[in-house]
């Protein structure tokens, strides 16, 4: 009799521990994505600074940035891709500033993720 009593107790004890694991593991993901989004709008901000101190060529610039992130979806647009100043003069700074919408894939967490930006400068001395 007591077997019976305790039968359904392994289904009830496994439905209570696999919500949150599956919560932390979505968390895990939602994390991992935006990090690594926020290294490749670094990366790709460091590069279009660096053909901007070269080429003094914004277009460039912006084509650069946006060859630099191929794993961002949506891809960079050139509204969210800001280069100061437009042209660059020998020993000035240039700085290349992206903004990027970040968004849940998951949609469990898209209230604390839709509605925030990232955001990845990149700053070169430019060039004679």
């Amino acid at each position: 009799m007591r077997l019976r009593s305790e039968r359904g107790a392994t289904a009830v004890e496994f439905a209570i521990i696999m919500v949150p694991l599956l919560l932390m593991l979505v968390g895990i993901l939602e994390f991992g994505r935006a990090y690594s989004a926020q290294v490749s709008i670094s990366a790709a901000a460091r590069e279009g600074a660096r053909v901007m101190a070269l080429q003094n060529s914004s277009s460039a610039a912006k084509s650069a940035t946006k060859a630099a992130a191929p794993v961002l979806s949506p891809a960079l647009t050139d509204a969210q891709i800001v280069i100061t100043p437009a042209t660059c003069t020998a020993g000035a700074s240039v700085t290349v500033t992206i903004t990027y919408p970040l968004n849940s894939v998951s949609g469990l967490f898209s209230s604390f993720l839709n509605g925030k930006n990232l955001q990845g400068v990149g700053v070169m001395r430019c060039g004679a």
